[in-house]
């Protein structure tokens, strides 16, 4: 592929892996008001995706090898992508999961902050609006919801969730993780994930499994969509178009949210609602069409030649121009 059809590619699967991870609230709901708790759903949610990206890559003929040395920092990942899932999730128990989910949208921001400060990747004039853009969209839908009342220790449930998988964003795109596939990378991250929510049930001593046999669907449903999917579909656009889209892309996550909440659970939208994702899609639109834009607003410029300060009257235009 060509350098634009990669790019094309890794933006479209960035949508995809922050659209199928919204679906959280869609499976997950349900689940808790059959009587499961967190650390069940998931602990069953990675147990069932590990088997699915395991069957994939036998089917691709892929080797489930990898170096020694990328050991621990696979085993981190996959803690950080389990406390990410695990925060997420309990943050349901306390504020509506359209709210939750609007609000775990700060991670492209800590991301952003995080590549810029440790690793002094350069953060452009577009890649800020687009920023602001997205948040005062969020803003917008935060101030404009009407699912309840704020809880402070759900928000900081989110915000832990926010910055583990801002983490595993930067994290993933490390030199060490150089020559994994990411389909080995995700079946290792989801390995080393796992063993969080089964050492946490074996501290609490609690399993609660899904009364209504149908659930089970919704727990095959979770370990397929917001995981395998979405991890799958996270790891090949970092490694496409690098951390900071893919986060920025990730504006698609509490869209889905509310697109489910307004049709299954019944949500309504009002005007700030709508003000709010019109933000949200103008900044997505402007990440994916960044590349080309720069060359259209250059010309632009170009067109528009501004005159020296000090210099006055009409026979000084088009002389002393700067670009």
């Amino acid at each position: 592929m060509t350098s634009r059809q990669i790019k094309i590619t890794g933006y479209c699967l960035g949508i995809i892996a922050a659209a199928t991870y919204g679906m959280n609230p869609l499976f997950a709901l349900p689940l808790y008001a059959d009587g499961m708790d967190s650390n069940s759903v998931l602990l069953f949610r990675y147990l069932f995706a590990i088997p699915m990206i395991g069957l994939m890559m036998a089917s691709r003929g892929r080797s489930f090898k990898v170096k020694k040395k990328q050991l621990w920092p696979l085993a981190i990942l996959g803690l950080l992508m389990a406390f990410s899932s695990l925060a997420l999730f309990e943050s349901y128990r306390f504020m509506a999961a359209s709210i939750a989910s609007t609000m775990l949208f700060v991670y492209p921001l800590m991301v952003a902050v995080i590549m810029a400060v440790f690793f002094r990747e350069k953060m452009t004039a577009l890649t800020i609006v687009c920023l602001v853009l997205a948040l005062a969209g969020l803003t917008m839908l935060f101030v404009g919801s009407d699912s309840g009342p704020v809880s402070a220790t759900g928000t900081v449930w989110v915000m832990v969730s926010a910055l583990m998988y801002a983490l595993y964003i930067v994290g993933v795109n490390r030199p060490k993780m150089s020559g994994i596939s990411p389909l080995a990378l995700t079946f290792y991250v989801l390995t080393f994930g796992v063993l969080l929510f089964i050492v946490k049930g074996a501290c609490t001593s609690t399993l609660t499994l899904p009364e209504n046999p149908w659930l089970w669907f919704n727990l095959a449903a979770l370990a397929l969509l917001p995981t395998a999917v979405s991890l799958l579909c996270t790891t090949f656009a970092i490694d496409m178009i690098g951390p900071t889209p893919t986060a920025i892309l990730g504006v698609f996550e509490p869209v889905t949210a509310i697109f489910f909440g307004v049709t299954v659970f019944g949500e309504v939208l009002n005007a700030s609602d709508i003000a709010g994702i019109v933000l949200i899609i103008a900044a997505v639109t402007l990440v994916v069409a960044g590349g080309s834009l720069t060359p259209l607003l250059t010309r632009f410029r170009k067109m528009l030649p501004r005159k020296r300060r000090g210099f006055k009257g009409t026979r000084n235009e088009g002389r002393g121009t700067r670009i």
